[in-house]
């Protein structure tokens, strides 16, 4: 029998936070930080969530006119996404919350400063992933700090959602739900695809398949739900965000390869620091293409280093091959889920061989360790 909803959230609350306290009697006093921030973290965006009927409510007493159509148009999406591309029906963004702030968590990404391995930390649950998140900025840019202070290139993304799997009934936040319409879609569709199939260990994996769902399932959605301006508007930004994507996924691969090179420390600095210049003009030439689009401009008033590049290889090496294998299942998502969920479920070699069968790669695999330590676990 399926468990009423109520009875599922308080048995996952139970589980989580059992698993999150037996971390704490067992971990050091920063990872109880860590632990402690995270779980109070959660637990207050939940806190804040009400229905989704009732914040619509909220907004029209309020005569807050584009939040109410905001939610209205979440809450189709969200409907569409169990109807049509077959994602977990359940309560997830059918609740909303508003953060007062612009993202729900900040996540700092970490790569020693000649190699494009990602740092892993290894948490209950979740298993080993690419990244730490914190819900206050400042202590996600402390930690960065103390990175850096250890050798290591350090990069602190602000995160407007993320998914618990499952385990929680993840609410529509602010952080997201002024986004484009198309955006907004990909971004749900995303978040979902996590709770249909996980691994354990293996950012690469379960980002690349989200990322699959999403741009197949928001295809359809401009398709079939959106209006022409939505869909014009849509394409304009996809193409701009996959000109980006492809020239920071290249100078990846050229810093790669230039880490695996026999020129000593010094040269590869200066080389280094000559394909980040490059970089950055190759983005004022695209700009210009764009007619002067300015939208990613905030990327680039940075300090740019590996964390940067590496963090969006993680979301796109595996993307051709859940692409291909749902053309080889005709488009029906069920089926598609299913097969991911084997491919998940094999060992992490032969995982990774019958990712390369379907497809190539988005990125050199070969290069994901080119130069300096291996990435540590804790």
């Amino acid at each position: 029998m399926k468990p009423r909803p109520g009875r599922r959230r308080g048995a996952a609350i139970l589980a989580a936070t059992g698993v999150a306290a037996l971390a704490l009697l067992t971990a050091g006093c920063d990872t109880v930080g860590y632990y402690a921030q995270s779980i109070g973290g959660h637990l207050g965006v939940m806190a804040q969530a009400q229905s989704l009927n009732d914040a619509i409510a909220s907004a029209r007493d309020a005569n807050d006119a584009r939040l109410a159509q905001r939610l209205a148009l979440a809450g189709r999406i969200r409907d569409f996404a169990s109807r049509e591309l077959k994602l977990p029906d359940n309560g997830s963004y059918r609740r909303y919350a508003n953060l007062h702030r612009p993202y729900v968590v900040w996540s700092v990404f970490a790569t020693p400063e000649l190699s494009m391995e990602l740092r892993k930390w290894c948490f209950p649950i979740v298993g080993c992933i690419s990244y730490r998140g914190y819900y206050a900025q400042s202590d996600a840019e402390q930690y960065a700090r103390s990175l850096r202070r250890n050798g290591y290139e350090a990069y602190v993304a602000g995160i407007p959602a993320y998914s618990t799997l499952g385990y929680f009934d993840d609410p529509l936040l602010n952080t997201f739900v002024y986004l484009p319409e198309g955006e907004l879609a990909r971004l749900i569709f995303h978040e979902l695809a996590h709770q249909v199939v996980y691994v354990r260990n293996d950012t690469a994996f379960n980002e690349s398949f989200a990322t699959a769902v999403e741009a197949a399932g928001v295809e359809r959605w401009l398709a079939e739900d959106a209006s022409e301006d939505a869909r014009a508007s849509y394409r304009q930004y996809d193409a701009r965000r996959q000109q980006f994507r492809a020239l920071l996924l290249a100078t990846r691969d050229r810093l790669a390869a230039l880490y695996l090179t026999p020129l000593d420390d010094t040269a590869k600095r200066e080389e280094k620091a000559r394909i980040f210049a490059d970089l950055r003009a190759q983005y004022a030439r695209l700009k210009t293409e764009w007619g002067g689009y300015t939208g990613y401009d905030r990327w680039f008033d940075q300090q740019l280093t590996n964390a940067h590049l590496a963090a969006v290889a993680t979301y796109q090496q595996w993307v051709p091959a859940f692409t291909a294998l749902l053309v080889q299942c005709g488009g029906d998502w069920r089926r598609f889920y299913a097969e991911a969920g084997r491919i998940g479920a094999l060992p992490a070699a032969q995982r990774e061989a019958a990712l390369r069968r379907l497809a190539p790669p988005a990125t050199r695999v070969d290069t994901l360790t080119a130069g300096g330590k291996a990435a540590e676990a804790n």
